[in-house]
């Protein structure tokens, strides 16, 4: 059963950092499927340079939360705001090309082309995809491909990939893909990224690297990621702040040490019962 939590909107707190840039800001949001409310007037903010971890109990709606932010489909009601402009309802591509990638739980690849190729191909508006340019302008094509070769080779070794770079995306373990697919990000210039379930099917030795490579993206590119994971433990070495939803509505925001103590998110997860907002 579903905890129950009192209708209405949960601020989320403010961040322990201080003022910080709001990259998205999610308005007293709601999504209806028929009779079922699946996210009651819900608000959150994800700050420019975060890594901000969204968490709950199976049905407390944060991944229809996740798919409205993404763009698969638009809120009932409410506003969803990228960098300040209003894209709510906005479908996955146009946020695309608005800075707003996302990641799947299930890797994304193109399993009869090489790991090296699923990463070339990612760039958009390359000059080989114009027919014109294909036939008359080889030498354009043929140097543009040479730097998208030469970046995909970079972000391969940087993702200790370099030694399946060659072998069929279709073949690789499922954390290579989730890797593969992380590097699909690295090709593109991103603002943020939403990382939905990367720890699942992944062992633990990779697990790792993808974790190393979220953080060094972060510190060092200054993405901001947005990531809904069930690995409490990833949770708690990437992210800070994080989300907490329960039936439909965010419950609680803060470090994952006093998420982790605080009695509603406990009842939540482990007591079934009524769960109460505390502000």
């Amino acid at each position: 059963m579903r905890a129950e939590v009192p209708t209405g909107t949960c601020a989320p707190l403010e961040h322990a950092a201080g003022t910080m840039t709001t990259i998205i800001d999610v308005e007293n949001v709601s999504k209806r499927f028929g009779n079922l409310l699946a996210v009651d007037r819900c608000s959150l903010k994800v700050e420019k340079g975060s890594i901000t971890g969204l968490i709950g109990p199976n049905g407390a709606g944060k991944t229809t939360m996740f798919n409205m932010v993404a763009g698969a489909f638009a809120p009932t009601s409410g506003k969803i705001l990228l960098d300040g402009k209003d894209v709510t309802g906005l479908p996955a591509h146009e946020l695309f090309s608005r800075g707003l990638l996302r990641t799947f739980q299930i890797a994304q690849e193109f399993s009869n082309m090489t790991a090296l190729e699923n990463l070339m191909m990612v760039p958009a508006n390359q000059s080989g995809e114009n027919v014109i340019n294909a036939f008359f302008r080889r030498g354009r094509v043929m140097h543009e491909e040479r730097g998208t070769r030469g970046q995909a080779e970079e972000v391969m070794q940087l993702l200790r990939l370099t030694h399946v770079k060659n072998e069929r995306a279709g073949n690789l373990s499922g954390g290579q893909k989730k890797l593969l697919e992380l590097g699909r990000v690295m090709m593109t210039e991103p603002r943020v990224v939403l990382l939905d379930e990367i720890a699942a099917g992944v062992n633990r030795t990779l697990l790792n690297d993808l974790a190393a490579a979220v953080e060094r993206l972060n510190k060092e590119k200054g993405l901001t990621f947005f990531v809904i994971e069930h690995d409490m433990d990833l949770i708690a070495r990437l992210c800070d702040p994080v989300i907490v939803m329960a039936a439909g509505s965010v419950m609680m925001q803060g470090p994952m040490e006093e998420i982790r103590r605080h009695e509603g998110v406990i009842e939540a997860y482990f007591g079934g019962g009524k769960v109460e907002k505390r502000a």
